[in-house]
Parts: structure tokens; C-alpha cells; sequence
């Protein structure tokens, strides 16, 4: 496990690629965050900057069906008897490309095939919240994600802005 701290990566980023390096797996979500939407969102350049820097492949994985358990906006259902299926799914590793944006597109197509696949053979009940709109589920489209994400933000930014204005009191 790497700690991440977001407003300021730089060193995680560099012990991801000397464990890379030393031949260790590094899990890393290039998405960021969880999807509202339960689509694959905009990719950030992380992943495809590490396998380049440490020159090693990505393999690409897929979990669908823990957003049932825990996500956001909705309640968490932890019981060990919840009996709610998930599914991984694992594609064969891609090298780095050229770029890290081919590297992202490569990783992207290859990630959207594996949730495709793996959502088609999942129950999914139309309407359900926890299946995306293309689907038949309610989940929100990535357009309204996005604005709900962005919304959360801000409304973190204030609220720490907030606190901060209040310890300099």
C-alpha cells in the first residue's frame, strides 16, 4: 500500500515506480475516484506515466458489482450475508506506447471491454440505481456525474476554506 496524499502525489508517484522498478505490482485506479455513473470516466495519466517511467507493463482489471456494497450517494451494505456477487475480470497486459496518452487510449479500450463484458453477464434490473443508464438503470450519465463531482468539490473547497478561516481567527 502506497499512501496518496491528492495535494501533493509527487512522492507517492515516485515509490510507485521504484517498486515498479523492483518488480513489485502496484494497483492503481486511473479513473481516480468511483464513477457515479458505474462508466469509465476520464482517465487521469498516472498509470500510463508509471508503466512508461518504470518500463512494465499494465494489466488491465475490472471489478463490477462491490458499487452495490459501497458508492456514493447511496447507503453502504457491509453484511457478510448481503449476498451480492462480484465480478473481476483481468485482460492481458499492454505495453506502454509512445505517449502516455496512446498508452491511456490502449488502456482505456482494453478496460472498456472488460466492463462491457462483464456488465452484460451481470443481473441488471432495469432501473436499478447501481446500473448505468445504457443499461436501464438510473445510474446518472457521465455528463451529470461529472457536474455532481465537480459540485462536491466545491463544496469541499469550502468547507475547507471554511475550517481554515476559522483557525486563524
Amino acid at each position: 500500500t502506497i499512501p496518496v496524499d491528492r495535494e501533493a502525489g509527487a512522492g507517492a508517484y515516485a515509490i510507485a515506480v521504484d517498486r515498479l522498478r523492483a518488480g513489485e505490482i502496484v494497483g492503481v485506479y486511473p479513473e481516480a475516484t468511483i464513477s457515479r455513473s458505474f462508466e469509465l470516466k476520464e482517465f487521469k495519466t498516472g498509470a500510463a506515466r508509471m508503466a512508461m517511467d518504470a518500463d512494465v507493463p499494465i494489466i488491465p482489471l475490472i471489478v463490477w458489482g462491490a458499487h452495490r456494497r459501497w458508492t456514493k450517494d447511496h447507503p453502504k451494505d457491509l453484511r457478510r450475508k448481503s449476498r451480492i456477487p462480484i465480478t473481476t475480470a483481468v485482460g492481458p497486459p499492454i505495453a506502454a506506447a509512445d505517449t502516455v496518452d496512446a498508452t491511456n487510449a490502449a488502456l482505456r479500450e482494453a478496460m472498456t471491454g472488460l466492463l462491457h463484458k462483464v456488465q452484460q453477464d451481470y443481473p441488471h434490473p432495469a432501473g436499478a440505481y447501481w446500473v448505468p443508464l445504457r443499461m436501464g438503470g438510473s445510474a446518472p450519465t457521465l455528463e451529470r456525474a461529472k457536474e455532481m463531482d465537480e459540485a462536491e468539490l466545491a463544496e469541499r473547497a469550502r468547507k475547507k476554506a471554511e475550517r481554515e478561516a476559522k483557525t486563524h481567527r
